[in-house]
This record gives C-alpha cells, structure tokens and sequence, in this order.
C-alpha cells in the first residue's frame, strides 16, 4: 500500500516513510491511496466478534500488503490491551468510554499502536528516533506512557504554559528517562507549528530522524478507526439509523470515524462537536474555512483554532464540501453550555468530563433534528483528568482511579521555552 500527500495525490511513499517522517514534504497528511471496503458478511458478523477479531481484520485489510500476519496480530494484541464499554446514558443515547487504557484517554489506542508500529518498522535503523509531539493534553500523556522505555527512541513533548490541566501535565512531565517535556509560553497552535516547522527543515532532518506521534501520523490515526467498529457491534440492532458525535480539537478522532464509515461500517451520519473554538462547525454551516487564534475553555483539550486534520476530512469524501456538509453536521458550545448538560447529566446518574459533556450536547441537539437516530458520543478522557472543572460544576469531590493518583505524587520536570522556532531548532541541534 503506498500512501499519498493531501496536498498532492502524485507524491506517493511507503508505510515505513509514511510512519517515520508523519508529515508529508509539502506539508500534506498521508492518506492510504486507496480505502479497502469490508465484507458485508464481516460487518453482519461482527456482534459475534470479539475486539482483537475485529482488529485482526480492519488492520489486516490496510496493512497486509506490508506487514505479515503475525505482525498484524502482535500489533492489535499490543494496542487492545483494554476495554471500550458502550454505556446506555439514556433511551437510544450510549457513551463509548475510551478512557479505561494506561492514562484514560481515547489517546491510547493510537499512542500503543503508533509505538508497537515504529519499533517493527525501526528494527534495522542504526539512528536515535525523536517523536516531537505537540499536545494540548490528552495526547501527550497518552504517548509518554505508549513510548515509555522503547529502545532508540526520544519522545520530545511541546504544550503551552498554563493551558493544559495539572493531571494531564503531571502524566507527561513526572516519568523521565526517555521522555522530555516542553513548555512553551503560547498555545497549543504554536506548539503544533513549531513541530510542523521541524519536519519541513532540512537542516535539522539531515543531521536528526524525526517523526511525529500526533495524529497527522497515520500511525496514531488510523486504529482509531477500530473503537468505532467495536461500538458498532455492541448497538442494539434495532432499525434505527446511526449517528456518532465526537467532541473535535485537531479532527484526527472524527476522521478516523469517517475513515471506518468509508471501510463499510454503516454509520449514516458524523457530528463534529466542540467548544468556541468553532472553525469547522462554522464551515459546515457555510462559512469560508478559516483558521483562528484557539480561546481557552474548559474542555482545553479541544483548544484547538487552526485543526490539522481538516484536509482528512475532505479527502476521505474525495475533496468533495458538499458530501462532508451531507454527512457530517457541526455544533458548538459555550463553558456555561457545556457546565450545565454536565449538571444535566449527573442528574441521571452518569459522569461526564467537558469534553464528553460537548458530545452528548451536540448528540442530543441533533437527534431532536432528526428523529429515527440512536446515537454515540465519544467520551474521550475519565472525569477525574480534569478533576477541578468537574468537582467545581458538579459540586462534589471525585476520587481518583489509582493509576492517575499515582501520577500526582510524581516530581514534575520540565524545559521552557520561547514561542520561537530558531530556540526550538537551536534545542534540537544540540541533542547529538
């Protein structure tokens, strides 16, 4: 399977260039040059499978031109090492929780799968990898912990002073050895162009490998096609027509749903969920895309102006506006919104954390659009990673799962750095 440039369908390379590079020369996202169609007989089977089966083949039908089966099945078992519980919140409304893995988060799935992937592909490479990660959060910790320890590898972590929650920060700055984190004075946009400047940078690319584990890496992006199969399976098969919302920052997890939809899986319909941070809702309604400065706001890992996955989005409808604006709707939501259906929410005896709570929001706000519809929402991170706006909206005291209290007692260690890429490259430069 070669993998081709969104911003030039000629440029065309290898899984191995597609995964150890992440970012195309001409700043293009690699996308599969072709998206394989599952069986029907596979997709009505698939309430009898179990996650790792249904693994084995979503995996095996874009990878096994590359990679053997042995491998697929070791990257899968290394990937699914937890669960992703579908959870009736209310009639035809389920949360798909994919906060049960290492740093509970949904960024857990892609962070194994990417670090599993790049030590099959890495075997013979003689050069020190640097995985320079921009993280407004989740995807920090969720690649710290995926990339702890792995031989030949130094993950480098960018995230902006002050915007990223004390939990979240404490799961990539406390744990050492192979991981460094960087604290930028600016916001997550910032962070996320100076890698992207990195990796466009001959200099730099002469002397250092460097790769990325955001999800413009196909690596961290396409298992995440693999939740929403397994969700799929556990519906009730009732008739209806099925919508998945997904609370939206940089459109890597929505794009991946999309990419499953385009595999076979029937979803009728996408809705693209997030806080004011609105660039893509606002285009789905008509406006011109057009990046913004990111606003701060309580689901900050959402913070996001300027999504690096909107070209996805439009390649997997074939660069076609008009069928993304068909079958994916765009909704927004306000902290005070987002605070209430929290409230709302618990009421009826279930959790959510901001994030998950702007899903369901847009879930719910759709299906009275549309009637006939059962629908999922994402709910992308535990509660208990952004403990202070949950006990502060809810007004009660959350205790923490054991994993993400453990993190809290860990010595915090990191660099700054300015909001200057000549610092940044000047930083890179002396690691050899």
């Amino acid at each position: 399977m070669k993998f081709y440039s969104t911003n030039n369908p000629l440029y065309q390379v290898s899984l191995a260039e597609a995964v150890i590079k992440g970012l195309a020369p001409d700043q293009g996202l690699y996308m599969p040059e072709r998206i394989p169609t599952l069986s029907n007989e596979f997709i009505e089977k698939l309430p009898d499978l179990s996650f790792r089966e249904i693994g084995y083949e979503v995996i095996g039908a874009i990878f096994s031109e590359d990679l053997t089966k042995e491998e697929i099945h070791e990257l899968v078992d290394h990937t699914l090492t937890f669960d992703a519980p579908l959870v009736k919140v209310e009639e035809d409304v389920f949360s798909l929780e994919l906060f049960h893995g290492p740093t509970l988060a949904f960024k857990d799935f892609g962070a194994r799968f990417c670090s599993k992937l790049m030590s099959l592909l890495l075997t013979d490479s003689e050069k020190k990898v640097r995985v320079l990660v921009a993280t407004s959060g989740d995807t920090g910790s969720a690649v710290a912990n995926g990339f702890l320890g792995v031989e030949g590898v130094e993950v480098i972590i960018l995230f902006p002073k002050g915007k990223v929650s004390e939990l979240q920060e404490k799961q990539f700055t406390t744990l050492g050895k192979n991981i460094t984190a960087l604290e930028v004075d600016g916001v997550f946009d910032d962070c996320q162009t100076m890698v992207k400047q990195a990796f466009l940078d001959q200099e730099l690319n002469e002397k250092l490998l460097l790769t990325s584990a955001n999800s413009i890496n196909i690596a961290r992006w396409i298992p995440q096609a693999l939740y929403y199969f397994y969700a799929y399976s556990r519906l009730p098969k009732n008739g209806k027509k099925v919508a998945f919302a997904v609370p939206s920052g940089n459109f890597g997890n929505i794009a991946a749903g999309i990419l499953a939809q385009r595999m076979g899986l029937p979803i009728e319909h996408f809705v693209a969920a997030t806080n004011v941070n609105k660039v893509v809702p606002d285009f789905l309604r008509g406006a011109e895309f057009k990046a913004m400065a990111s606003i701060p706001t309580i689901s900050n890992s959402m913070d996001v102006g300027n999504p690096s996955n909107f070209p996805r989005l439009l390649a997997l409808y074939g660069n076609s506006e008009e069928t993304l604006k068909e079958q994916v709707s765009g909704y927004f939501y306000t902290d005070s919104e987002t605070v209430d259906v929290m409230q709302e929410v618990k009421k009826e005896g279930y959790t959510l954390d901001p994030h998950g709570a702007v899903g369901y929001k847009g879930l719910k706000d759709f299906m009275s659009e549309n009637p006939g519809y059962q629908g999922v929402f994402l709910e992308t991170a535990h509660p208990g990673k952004f403990r202070e706006t949950v006990e502060k909206a809810l007004d009660l005291k959350l205790t923490l799962p054991e994993r993400l209290a453990a993190f809290m007692e860990g010595k915090k260690k990191v660099e700054s750095l300015e909001n200057d890429f000549i610092e940044f490259k000047e930083y890179l430069k002396c690691l050899d």
